[in-house]
Formats: C-alpha cells, structure tokens, sequence
C-alpha cells in the first residue's frame, strides 16, 4: 500500500504498587481513518491485490453491526477509489442501518451493504463459492481481516523500540494480531491475548504460528457484544485518568482485565507490560446509541 501509515507513541500507564511497569502503544493513531490492527491486517492483502492491477477491483468482506473491519475497508476502497462490497450479519439491520453510525460510516464512504440472516452469515464456505463466482476479480477479505498475509503485517507494530518489553498484550477476536505478534516477538517475550469473543480461536492462530510463546486469557464478560455498566464506568475513568480512549468491545475489555491481573500480581515483580491498542473507537457511537435506547450508563467520550 502506498498509504503510509503515522509514526505512534508509547506511553507509560501508571497503575498499582504492584512493581510491575506497564506502557501502551498507540497503534489506534496509525491512521486516521484505518485504525490500529487493521491498518496491518489490510497492509500485504491488498498491497498484494494492487499489484496485480486487475481489470475490475472490487474488495469484499463480512462483519456484524459494529465491525471495525467494515468500516476501515470501506474507508480503503475510498482511497484508491475501488468499490468496496460488505456482507452484514442480520437482515434486520436492512431497515435501520441508517442509524448505525458503523453502517452508516461505511456507506457514506461508498462501501455497498448486502444484509443476510446469521445461518447465511454463518455458513461462510458456501456464502465465498457464490462471491469467487459472481466476482471473480475481487479480493475477499475474511471476518475481521485475519488471513495468512495479514498477520505478517503484524510484524510492523514490532520494533527496536519494543524489545526491552517482557509482555505483549493484546486483544483476540479472530486471532490474526494475536498470530503475529507471536511470530516476531522476540524470544524471551510472553505474548497474551484477551480474548474478547466466546469463539474458538485457537485452532485459527496455530494455523498461523508455529511458536508456543502466547497465552489467552478469558476477557470476553458474557460475549462480543456485552457492555455492563462496570465497563462503563472503567473506560469513562482512564479516559479521565489517562486521556488515552478505549473502545468497549476490545481495549477497553483487555485493559480491564490487565489492571484485574495486576492488582492479583499475576506478573511477576519487575516486568515490563506493553499494550497495543488496536483502535476501534469508532464503535463507541454504535454502543451508546444502543445503551440508550435501554436507559444505561453511556461512554462520555466524543468521539
């Protein structure tokens, strides 16, 4: 791709007298519109996909209500002006996407909406022979950007500059940013993954790496989509503590569940914790509007 991504910080988050250090990298100001592991994950796919300057591109992908990855492929099918196809989970939402601010956001950036019910969805292998066929020049990225090619683009939110770090967290979905930083972490780093779905993604990230160097931890609070007040009132407080804006369904989940750990000292004594924030803030308009509607607590961030 030749849309270069920003330079990002890392900055200390001092939390606890546990005697453990931990610091965040801001992966989610990689890019202003193509935030965090996205940027990454989308990197070789397409880069690879460009090259071969096909006669009709076109990029296709799944994703849910509140899917980062929607909305970071619409906004890319924009910048090369490559029309852009997303495959929604719930035929529902084919009346209302117009108050999805995810939906939305992705269609205002020109990516055309196909809603199925979720055992279409689910059915993934049948769903992706009727794409290859009908558009046989299209690159079709999977749920959430996970592939082969987009964990090495992973290896780009590693560096000099992260070395000196004993942990590596992350939050899991698919798996993909998981995968990689297991690749290329170095070999006396621990990288851990909070996984933020009641999905089996193991099977999925020993089919991408072959090192035993991660471990996954429960972090997902009843599933996906679950938002309680407590998590509410987390990301609201380091928002005010730290400045530093989590989203409800990856960061702010992971970072609750680190500060968790910490206080059980479950580091060892002297360790150097690094975070990657992985973005997906934007989903924090599609969250409030549907907390709501039910009369609970919202994140007081504008985003």
């Amino acid at each position: 791709m030749d849309i270069f991504p920003h330079e990002v910080p890392i900055i200390e988050i001092p939390y606890g007298s546990s005697g453990v250090r931990m610091f965040i990298k801001r992966e989610d100001l990689v890019h202003p519109d193509i935030s965090g592991n996205k940027f990454w994950k989308l990197f070789y796919p397409v880069k690879n996909y460009l090259e071969k300057k096909v006669e009709s591109p076109l990029f296709i992908t799944f994703g849910g209500a509140f899917s980062n990855h929607i909305a970071a492929t619409a906004v890319l099918g924009k910048l090369y002006g490559i029309p852009s196809l997303g495959i929604i989970r719930g035929e529902e939402l084919a009346t209302v996407w117009e108050d999805n601010p995810t939906l939305s956001l992705a269609k205002k950036n020109g990516m055309r909406l196909v809603f199925v019910s979720r055992r279409v969805y689910t059915n993934k292998s049948d769903l992706m022979q009727v794409l290859e066929k009908k558009y046989p020049q299209a690159l079709i990225l999977p749920e959430g950007g996970s592939s082969a090619s987009a964990v090495k683009g992973m290896q780009h939110m590693l560096g000099d500059k992260t070395q000196g770090y004993d942990y590596l967290c992350t939050a899991v979905g698919t798996g993909g940013t998981l995968s990689g930083l297991s690749l290329y972490a170095e070999k006396n780093q621990k990288v851990v993954g909070y996984c933020v779905t009641k999905d089996r993604v193991i099977e999925r990230i020993e089919s991408f790496t072959h090192r035993r160097n991660y471990a996954l931890v429960e972090a997902s609070q009843g599933g996906y989509g679950k938002v309680s007040d407590a998590l509410v009132d987390f990301i609201n407080h380091f928002f005010y503590e730290y400045k530093v804006i989590l989203d409800p369904l990856y960061t702010g989940k992971m970072m609750m569940k680190i500060f968790q750990m910490i206080d059980k000292r479950m580091f060892p004594l002297g360790s150097k914790i690094l975070v990657f924030h992985t973005g997906g803030v934007q989903g924090i308009g599609g969250i409030n509007q549907a907390r709501r509607k039910k009369k609970k607590k919202t994140i007081n961030i504008a985003i």
